[in-house]
């Protein structure tokens, strides 16, 4: 009745037993082979990967910027130093807390919000372990603070540089320039292996024009760092090559000198040698410390120098564009004899005006009631007859005249070795369509004629046509480096000479010696007690303009719409060494304020230059 029921089947339990053995041997098998695949794979396929990483996180390459190049004037006075400074940097990757690190050097340090900008912006472009400079130039008191916090502050730490320093100061600001940190921009441009390491680069003057120059090739060394990233040990080091040194043809004593001649007044002074057409002095006033922008300016100071009325940031000698006035007349003078417009016997009567025929508008003389009859080119130029190059100019017409002035470098630029240089302007009616989109005056003529009206130059290219001038058409493109490193820039033969009759020189260059030495000269009170003899040009250039019925009353005006005194000059008239531009704003009269400038310059140069030989058998 009952089915036959087994308690328990041994030989069943041992199948199921056996079969669950198996099935986990198997299983075990199977995890052991992909472990021992993978551990083929982790130590035979991919060893070398292996070994290279864990290289890198050990050893690393860590950029040395070079040494920058120095530069000295003619007489190897210093102009632009590197000096060792203390630079507090961060390298990301040892900071555990970044936010953490630098909020604990805020409390050491009173970081300012300009420093954690600065910080903010290098971080993004920075090389893995790369230093990332947060404050230089740090104080032992700063840096024996970091000293003591030191085992808090880790990613932290002190770094010895050279820092850009300029010892003349102001003296030099325009001329030398200055290098500031590489911004985003430039970053795009630059070279990121040259730059490597390096956060500064050239920004104006000779440090911009010069860059590649004076930057070198930085050097790198690789070393090994525990797992905090702190360096063990150097295991290999290339030294970096330091940027070649610049040697000026400027003078750094007639800089100061320039400087000081100027005064409190605005204005700029270029000096020229004329053999070489080195520049000896190139001033620009009033300067700035460029020392303030090399590791970064304050906004505060930054907002002193460019809201300042006296622009100090604005390179007049090289930027500055004024109207010439009666400083070209010696240039359009040497231009109507070589055009056959006149000869050296034409002579005017000068009533005191000038009008263009069937006008009557009255072009006045600087000189009340005129000059007088029979006024020739050299009493034109030696009393500055406004009326004279009047008549002569709208003879020559204004494209005659544009043709003249661009041969002694007006209207274009000079090609010296600094950057941003300004063209000025040397009109002409092709200039004035293309302009203004209107025709050309006969009005535009006579003001151009004197100097006026449209025209523009630099105190640069004053002292350019002023050496052309004295060295009769000798063409010498501007330079400031002599030369760089072993490399000699040096070169005493002309460009060029300019294409104008011999015979025509003379009649324009004894005029320019008479307006110093003659006793009716507009600069007669610069030559007295001269020991040499000096060519030049005296020149007024109107900054506000004047009615016809009006006259011209400085006590009515203000400072700043007071004329321009402008100057140019050479010495000695016979083979010229030196040539002089010269504009101080406001100044008035070229005479009485810029002309003593030049005679400032001119006897230093020739103090430390002293004449010899046949230069002193010329006088």
């Amino acid at each position: 009745m009952y089915a036959d029921r087994t308690l328990k089947n041994p030989f069943r339990e041992a199948r199921l037993f056996f079969g669950r053995i198996v099935f986990a041997m198997l299983v075990v098998a199977l995890l052991l082979g992909v472990v021992v695949w993978r551990y083929y794979q982790l130590q035979v396929v991919r060893h070398q990967d292996f070994v290279t990483q864990a290289e890198n996180n050990r050893v690393h390459v860590r950029a040395i910027p070079p040494p920058r190049g120095l530069i000295f004037d003619r007489n190897g006075v210093l102009l632009a130093d590197n000096r060792t400074g203390f630079t507090l940097s961060i390298v990301v990757e040892r900071a555990q807390d970044q936010r953490q690190l630098l909020a604990d050097l805020d409390q050491l340090l009173n970081l300012t919000d300009e420093e954690i900008e600065r910080f903010e912006k290098l971080l993004k472009r920075r090389h893995p372990y790369e230093p990332v400079p947060l404050r230089y130039n740090l104080s032992e008191t700063e840096q024996g603070a970091i000293a003591v916090n030191e085992y808090r502050l880790d990613g932290a730490e002190i770094v010895a540089e050279l820092i850009r320093y300029y010892p003349q100061r102001e003296h030099m600001a325009h001329v030398v320039g200055y290098v500031g940190r590489i911004n985003e921009k430039e970053t795009e441009t630059l070279d990121h292996k040259r730059y490597s390491g390096t956060h500064m680069v050239g920004k104006t003057g000779l440090e911009r024009f010069y860059e590649d120059t004076l930057l070198g090739n930085p050097g790198y060394e690789y070393v090994e760092t525990n797992a905090r990233g702190r360096v063990m040990r150097v295991l290999e080091k290339i030294d970096p090559q330091r940027g070649k040194d610049l040697y000026l043809y400027l003078d750094n004593r007639l800089q100061e000198i320039a400087f000081a001649a100027l005064g409190d007044e605005k204005g700029a002074v270029v000096a020229i040698e004329t053999q070489t057409g080195g520049v000896l002095a190139l001033a620009s006033a009033p300067g700035f410390d460029p020392n303030l922008f090399v590791t970064g300016i304050s906004h505060e100071n930054y907002r002193l120098l460019t809201t300042s009325p006296d622009r100090p940031l604005f390179d007049r000698a090289l930027r500055g564009q004024y109207p010439p006035g009666s400083t070209i007349k010696p240039i359009f003078g040497l231009a109507a004899l070589d055009s056959e417009i006149i000869s050296e016997d034409y002579k005017i009567y000068d009533p005191g005006f000038f009008q263009l025929e069937n006008r009557e508008h009255k072009y006045r003389d600087w000189k009340k009631g005129g000059h007088g009859s029979r006024i020739g080119l050299y009493d034109a130029i030696v009393q500055s007859c406004d009326t004279f190059f009047y008549t002569v100019g709208v003879r020559m017409g204004v494209d005659r005249l544009s043709h003249y002035g661009e041969l002694f470098g007006l209207g274009q630029k000079t090609g010296i070795d600094l950057p941003f240089e300004a063209t000025g302007i040397m009109p002409s009616k092709e200039w004035k369509r293309g302009a203004y989109g209107i025709a050309w005056y006969p009005g535009d003529t006579v003001n151009t004629s004197i100097g006026q009206g449209f025209m523009l130059a630099t105190p640069l290219q004053l002292a350019v046509a002023a050496a052309r001038l004295g060295t009769r058409g000798q063409v010498r493109r501007p330079r400031l480096v002599r030369a760089a490193g072993e490399e000699i820039y040096h070169e005493v033969a002309p460009d060029a000479v300019l294409d104008i009759a011999p015979q025509h020189w003379r009649p324009v260059l004894d005029a320019m010696r008479g307006v110093v030495h003659d006793g009716r000269g507009t600069a007669r009170q610069a030559g007295v007690g001269m020991a040499y003899e000096m060519a030049g040009k005296t020149g007024t250039a109107q900054v506000v303009g004047i009615k016809q019925e009006e006259k011209y009353d400085a006590t009515k005006l203000a400072k700043l719409q007071l004329d321009h005194a402008l100057f140019i000059a050479f010495a000695p008239v016979e083979n010229p060494r030196i040539a002089v531009g010269i504009i101080v704003e406001n100044g008035e009269h070229g005479s009485s304020t810029a002309a003593p400038v030049a005679r400032q310059l001119i006897d230093a140069y020739f103090t430390y230059y002293p004449l010899e030989g046949a230069d002193v058998a010329a006088r």
